[in-house]
């Protein structure tokens, strides 16, 4: 859909509460929302939900909709705003040990030696992950588990790309520092 169509299905939103319009609307940006809410919370079902909370607050504010200029990024600010106050909100419950979500591929390994290592080196990862600052943590999650280019990143969170550069660089230099840490200490003899 264009911008005019888009911008005539609104203006039939607002001035005849077109419901006809309105389910256009949202078949044109569920999608998208939903793309955008997933890459943050990673949960099917609480991303649906924050999508469907942005198009259906889109219809309860109708009469609001004029004052509105570009509906695109206000639909997805407010998506990525939500996604991000629910994943901290419920971060806790809904985080994964990267241990136990990797067990299975370290069961492959035949050799008990081999796995006991790559066991602890994928818990040193994990640990250093998690010991990144909040927005360090979110920003490299973005990256290198979701896929995401640092440009993409740099709009979605509201920051410079020379940001999202230096933040990257951060997490990995502090995830290289806390793993060679570990694993030197491991190596020392005990006296």
């Amino acid at each position: 859909m264009t911008k005019i169509e888009i911008s005539d299905l609104i203006e039939r939103i607002v001035v005849c509460d077109d419901q006809q319009a309105f389910k256009l609307v949202y078949q044109h940006y569920f999608i998208r929302l939903f793309r955008l809410s997933y890459s943050i919370v990673k949960l099917k079902e609480l991303a649906e939900e924050i999508a469907n909370d942005a198009l259906v607050m889109l219809w309860t504010k109708r009469s609001r909709l004029p004052a509105i200029h570009n509906l695109d990024l206000y639909l997805y600010t407010s998506v990525k705003n939500d996604a991000i106050a629910k994943l901290s909100k419920e971060q806790a419950k809904y985080t994964t040990d990267i241990s136990t979500a990797i067990g299975e591929d370290l069961k492959i390994t035949a050799d008990p030696e081999k796995l006991m290592i790559s066991a602890e080196m994928m818990k040193q990862l994990a640990d250093a992950i998690a010991s990144l600052p909040p927005r360090c943590r979110l920003i490299f999650k973005l990256i290198k588990e979701d896929g995401l280019k640092y440009k993409e990143v740099a709009t979605l969170l509201d920051l410079s790309v020379k940001t999202v550069e230096a933040q990257m660089a951060i997490a990995v230099r502090k995830i290289l520092a806390a793993t060679q840490l570990q694993t030197t200490t491991q190596k020392l003899p005990q006296l």
